[in-house]
């Protein structure tokens, strides 16, 4: 598969939109994904992903954010409990915390997300988390399970946010959308 740099070339980019994990959770979880051994520590934010990864078109990018911001406008800030791990094994070498309240406000959002500009079929049905650990070696799999089982955290969703994969291998935010409902 080509890098981001080539699909740039080619008049595409990478994108995904996620719902950030805030700090100070995302400080911890990146130490910890750091601490497994994942490559992608780093280049990953914490978050929960709405959108995987996705070719995007550069002249798509004005209809991709008018239809961010009108999901957005929908909905309303709701209240997120991260809790306890699970894993993906053996579809999938992926250990992550378990979303266990705002689970159906994710797949709302994540629904309403892949309309329009964005709608594509998804490899697997649609199950938020946030990964902490991924394609490292099964010891690293079964240590990340096993010292985040007890690891909770809440927090208020006030939006979610539109990331683009950098030539660098990196993701970074490129714009937010925060939730305008009542």
């Amino acid at each position: 598969m080509d890098g981001p740099g080539a699909a740039e070339r080619a008049g595409t980019r990478t994108i995904g939109v996620s719902i950030p994990v805030p700090d100070p959770y995302a400080e911890q979880l990146t130490a910890w994904r750091a601490d497994f051994g994942d490559p992608l520590a780093h280049a990953v934010p914490p978050h929960i992903t709405l959108l995987p990864p996705s070719e995007l078109r550069a002249d798509a990018l004005v209809a991709v954010r008018r239809h961010l911001g009108r999901t957005a406008a929908l909905h309303a800030p709701f209240e997120v409990h991260l809790r306890g791990t699970a894993t993906f094994r053996p579809v999938s070498p992926v250990v992550f915390v378990q979303v266990t309240r705002g689970i159906s406000e994710c797949e709302l959002l994540q629904a309403q997300v892949r309309r329009g500009p964005l709608s594509r079929e998804l490899s697997f049905p649609y199950h938020p988390h946030v990964t902490v650990a991924h394609d490292v070696p099964e010891r690293s799999l079964d240590r990340a399970e096993l010292v985040l089982r007890d690891w909770e955290a809440t927090f208020t969703v006030k939006g979610f946010s539109l990331y683009e994969h950098g030539a660098d291998g990196v993701w970074r935010p490129r714009e937010d959308f925060g939730f305008t409902a009542p």
